[in-house]
């Protein structure tokens, strides 16, 4: 069974910089594409980036473009996220999601077939 662990959340000031962890187990990911969400208080969750594990294509929500990477270590079966010059906008829970099917969109929550249990990134200003 696929399961996935985030971490490298914290509290960090307006300008800083993080970067997300998640580890993937319990399975082959080649077909997959795996994405980060992340869902604000009293917000929908939305997405923020997602990358092609075969061949490490890569997708980002406009507001987080120039300022995340997404990338992976296919020999480690890890995906990260750096997060460079935040802001108290990108306050939120961050969650690792994967999806079986690479041809989906990669875009919505909806096409993600596994989720990890999130973790908090806090912005001050």
């Amino acid at each position: 069974q696929v399961q996935l662990v985030e971490s490298g959340g914290g509290l960090v000031q307006a300008g800083d910089s993080l970067r997300l962890s998640c580890v993937a187990s319990g399975g082959s990911f080649s077909g997959y594409v795996m994405g980060w969400f992340r869902q604000a208080p009293g917000k929908e969750r939305e997405f923020a980036a997602a990358i092609r594990w075969s061949g490490g294509n890569t997708y980002y929500e406009d507001s987080v473009k120039g300022r995340f990477t997404i990338a992976r270590d296919v020999a480690k079966n890890v995906m990260y996220l750096q997060m460079n010059s935040l802001t108290p906008e990108d306050t939120a829970v961050y969650y690792c999601a994967a999806d079986r099917d690479y041809s989906g969109s990669h875009y919505s929550s909806y096409e993600y077939d596994y989720w990890g249990q999130g973790t908090q990134v806090t912005v001050s200003s």
